[in-house]
């Protein structure tokens, strides 16, 4: 049986063929292997905590006081600490993140000069200052639990504490710390500090990475005791903190965890609201906009100590101010209520009281549904200096109106400020910050070694839940399409890259992994699988501390889907996706029937439009039609014509051939060769649409392992009753394809615009008056 065919595309600027590297497919698709760390019974093959995991734990009891006139936090602290690890240990390490604020930090020493050629004002006002801010802690003292000095060694933002004798498997150990440091100005740069409100001499406190922490002891790691540079945040034990905040009496204070003592730090009023807060389903005030606008009129040398209790938690943060409203929400989370909190100051209206405690209730709806029920007691978002942080049951979000109370809704390009003065920055901010309870205070990853582990994915279902918020949401991440700008840029390092060393941070460690996500669950494994893989990979290492290889041995554990090429092309690669229709033909079924084919032929070649040549020789005089003698039987045969030899011809292919065989011959079937290009090297399922003669349309998806024997070029054969008029990839965005316009037959015209613009002229300096006339025109 021959097929007949019919070149239908071949692309333009295009090559006919690709010259592909020998093996391309099996690279692509190799299992990562040494990439990942050999299982063992503490983390499984199969991506869970094994029989014999383990992980350390610290208890804190902490005093702190807030002096207000002097912007300067003093702190002292009991740590007892557990070592639940098989291992014996010699010292432990502390992290003391405020000494990254000293002028010989790392930190500061490390930093590479801006671009002066655009510098906003704020970039500078914030340069200056922190050359001038002398950070770090003072005074600091350890001792052990009956008051004796114990030897320890500083390093920067980590200090070694050298025990008395080793600490064995299952013991633990009591020591108390002492330090002091001045508060940052967080408008100029840091993750907490305080917000000076010129009107009336007040502040906002949101303090954050304010105690020295234990640094993390791992069965990968040892001790995590990487210095903090500012990028790679924070490897963190959970255990349980009872802290005591001194602050103004007319300071209100939120925390991580619950008020121990609002009795004593609250009005009649307030504290019977707060009370009647705890079961009522909808939003309303426990300090209302008139009690904190009366509030800052004035201030106090009293002193009030709030109490708070937080478990199983690996951090502490608090806010703490008298221009603080406070809101509150209660909302059901499992068997139990979760009160959502808001604190912000008259300047957050009316964003903050409609938005605010609204998106931290939907957050914990939403991220609940994907992973597991929000375990702690409390959720709060606080309004102040820093643009957007998250720490066990608090976060800190900035985005506020203008004085005037006007807002934008979605941030503006090439306007800085206006994320800040947005309504969807502070819906989005919100879900982000508060999503991250759930990674990585709850599932705690690694933050200083992969960063991504808890922004991506947080970011990930931040883009669900904000597309749960409303249609047509302006999400910034999450869509395949936002991210191929950045894949092509050429200025990129793979997702699995440290913290500290990443390019364009925000786009590898929150934008590409949570594309990568959403391509996964939308066009590889499907929401069904996906989901369930997902929140098995969240329910497994809850309240415990997962590695990269944890979360990908766990998302092909639960669904049966093998998924190393995956990773290993959108984590530890920088390819990107760009596929392209390189060439179609068209086969049909040549019947063998003379008068078929001949007819077929000699449509396919009237179809040819006469060559240049043949149309400006048209009325050329030709020398047989002179002399007719030079013709002879050729030059009148018609090579269309069905000659008796084609008969016989025919007649014995026929006899030659079973029924079975004469229906083949006989189908009206439409066979297509289809070229794809690997133009970009990320190797990507074929999303397709197919245009038929009729008008009708058909979807298909070709799997990512079509490329696994030649990565860069494959050929695809489709088979059809109707005759194919078009063919499409990705028609609906899902792939993050970089150039949409090579990816379908026929080609798509690219569509553009561009503006004119009015020709400036320059001024004449001879002109003594002109400058003033232009300043009147711009005016």
């Amino acid at each position: 049986m021959k097929l007949r065919s019919i070149l239908a595309v071949i692309a333009c600027s295009l090559p006919l063929t690709v010259l592909a590297e020998v093996g391309s497919g099996a690279k692509k698709f190799a299992q990562l292997g040494h990439l990942l760390d050999t299982p063992t019974e503490v983390r499984l093959a199969s991506g869970a905590p094994g029989p014999d995991y383990w992980q350390q734990r610290a208890d804190y009891k902490i005093d702190v006081t807030i002096d207000d006139t002097r912007q300067h936090l003093t702190g002292r602290e009991t740590i007892t600490y557990y070592n639940q690890s098989p291992h014996s240990l010699k010292y432990i390490w502390l992290q003391v993140d405020q000494n990254r604020f000293r002028p010989d930090s790392d930190d500061m020493l490390t930093k590479t000069a801006p671009n002066f050629e655009k510098y906003p004002y704020s970039s500078m006002a914030g340069l200056l200052y922190r050359m001038e801010f002398q950070g770090g802690v003072n005074n600091f003292k350890i001792t052990d639990a009956e008051g004796n000095a114990l030897p320890f060694t500083e390093n920067k933002t980590m200090v070694r504490i050298d025990l008395p004798q080793p600490l064995k498997a299952g013991e633990q150990f009591v020591f108390n710390v002492a330090w002091d440091h001045a508060i940052v100005d967080a408008t100029k740069f840091a993750r907490g500090g305080y917000e000076f409100f010129e009107k009336n001499g007040n502040y906002i406190y949101e303090i954050a990475q304010w105690f020295p922490r234990v640094a993390a002891y791992t069965d990968y790691e040892g001790w995590n005791n990487k210095q903090f540079l500012g990028n790679g945040e924070f490897t963190l034990e959970l255990g349980d903190y009872e802290v005591a905040i001194t602050v103004p009496a007319d300071h209100i204070v939120a925390a991580t965890g619950v008020l121990q003592n609002a009795e004593d730090v609250l009005s009649r009023k307030q504290l019977k609201r707060y009370e009647e807060a705890q079961s009522v389903d909808e939003l309303m005030f426990i300090v209302t906009p008139e009690e904190a606008a009366q509030r800052e009129q004035g201030s106090t040398s009293v002193e009030s100590t709030w109490v708070f209790k937080a478990e199983n938690v690996r951090d502490f943060a608090f806010a703490s101010s008298r221009k603080f409203i406070w809101d509150a929400q209660s909302t059901p989370s499992g068997d139990k209520n979760v009160l959502a909190m808001s604190f912000y100051p008259n300047e957050a209206e009316p964003l903050w009281s409609q938005y605010s405690t609204a998106s931290i209730v939907h957050t914990m709806e939403v991220y609940s549904r994907y992973t597991f029920e929000y375990p702690y007691p409390v959720s709060i978002s606080v309004n102040g200096p820093v643009g957007g942080m998250e720490y066990p049951m608090i976060t800190f979000n900035a985005p506020r109106p203008y004085d005037d109370g006007t807002y934008w809704d979605v941030s503006q390009k090439d306007h800085r400020e206006s994320w800040s003065r947005s309504k969807y920055g502070l819906i989005s901010v919100i879900i982000h910050e508060v999503g991250h309870n759930y990674f990585p205070m709850i599932v705690n990853s690694d933050e200083r070694q992969w960063t991504w582990m808890d922004e991506g994915m947080n970011t990930f279902l931040q883009y669900i839940a904000e597309q749960e918020w409303e249609e047509n949401y302006p999400s910034r991440r999450g869509p395949p399409e936002n991210m191929t700008e950045y894949m092509t840029s050429g200025n990129v390092v793979p997702i699995m890259t440290n913290s500290e060393s990443i390019l364009q941070f925000g786009n590898n460690a929150y934008g590409k992994p949570a594309t990568a996500l959403n391509i996964l669950r939308e066009s590889i494994m499907g929401r069904e699988l996906f989901d369930y893989a997902f929140a098995e990979f969240a329910n497994r290492w809850k309240f415990k501390r997962p590695t990269p290889a944890d979360f990908f041995r766990s998302m092909e554990d639960a669904s049966a889907v093998d998924l190393d090429w995956f990773w290993r092309g959108w984590f530890y690669g920088t390819d990107y996706v760009d596929v392209a229709i390189s060439n179609i033909t068209q086969f049909t079924v040549d019947s063998r029937d003379p008068e078929v084919e001949k007819a077929w032929q000699k449509a396919k070649d009237d179809k040819l439009e006469p060559t240049l040549n043949d149309q400006r020789n048209e009325d050329l005089e030709r020398l047989v039609d002179k002399y007719p003698a030079l013709n002879d039987f050729y030059n009148d045969y018609d090579d269309y014509t069905v000659t008796p030899w084609d008969y016989a011809q025919y007649e014995k292919t026929l006899k030659a051939l079973s029924d079975k065989e004469k229906a083949l011959l006989a189908m009206d079937k439409h066979f297509y060769t289809v070229t794809f290009d690997n133009l970009g090297g990320l190797v990507t399922p074929l999303p397709l649409r197919i245009s038929y003669a009729d008008g009708a349309t058909e979807e298909m998806q070709i799997p990512a392992e079509i490329w696994r024997r030649n990565a860069e070029q494959v050929t695809k054969l489709f088979v059809s009753e109707r005759e194919i008029t078009g063919i499409e990839i990705d028609p609906y965005r899902s792939t993050a394809d970089a150039d949409v316009y090579n990816n379908s037959w026929p080609r798509k015209v690219k569509t553009s615009r561009f503006r004119l613009h009015m020709d400036s002229p320059k001024p004449n300096h001879m002109r003594r008056d002109e400058k003033t006339n232009w300043e009147k025109k711009d005016k």
